[in-house]
């Protein structure tokens, strides 16, 4: 199995842990007189089963990261710069948009001019390098998950 697979699998038992548990609370509860509509015995028992299945995907998915070299870095690695660039994208990106909302801004020629305290086609440029540098990095994962054998 590739490591993208697992991947997409450990979405999926995601998903289905989130529905089990969702299940189990529609049936925690009946009308005196009345059987729920699933026996909560047997999604609990489902919800153990996927839950040991998803706990073995994601240890094994670990060590396949730990154990990925790429460019002479772990795939681990490379997905905490990821994820730490999508941060940082995503916070200058806000900026720019709160520096660019406010500037000169005013309803009348009395009130206060607000000014951005940031040059914001500086910031723009910047949010550019990191968003190329981000979907190269991004597409390197994506094709080492699809390349690497899961552990």
């Amino acid at each position: 199995m590739k490591l993208a697979e697992a991947l997409q699998e450990r979405a999926d038992l995601n998903r289905l842990i989130q529905q089990m548990q969702q299940r189990l609370r529609n049936n925690a509860v009946v009308q005196e007189g009345e059987t729920p509509a699933e026996d909560p015995r047997e999604l609990l028992a489902a919800l153990d089963g996927a839950l040991f299945r998803l706990e073995n995907l994601m240890a094994r998915i670990n060590l396949t990261n730990c154990a990925t070299l790429v460019k002479g870095k772990s795939l681990t690695e490379h997905l905490a710069r990821r994820d730490c660039l999508t941060l940082k994208v995503r916070s200058f990106q806000e900026l720019a948009e709160s520096a660019a909302a406010s500037l000169g801004r005013r309803a009348t020629r009395s009130e206060i001019k607000l000014l951005s305290t940031v040059d914001i086609r500086t910031l723009q440029r910047q949010i550019d390098d990191l968003s190329k540098e981000l979907r190269l990095l991004d597409n390197l994962i994506q094709q080492t998950n699809w390349s690497v054998d899961l552990q």
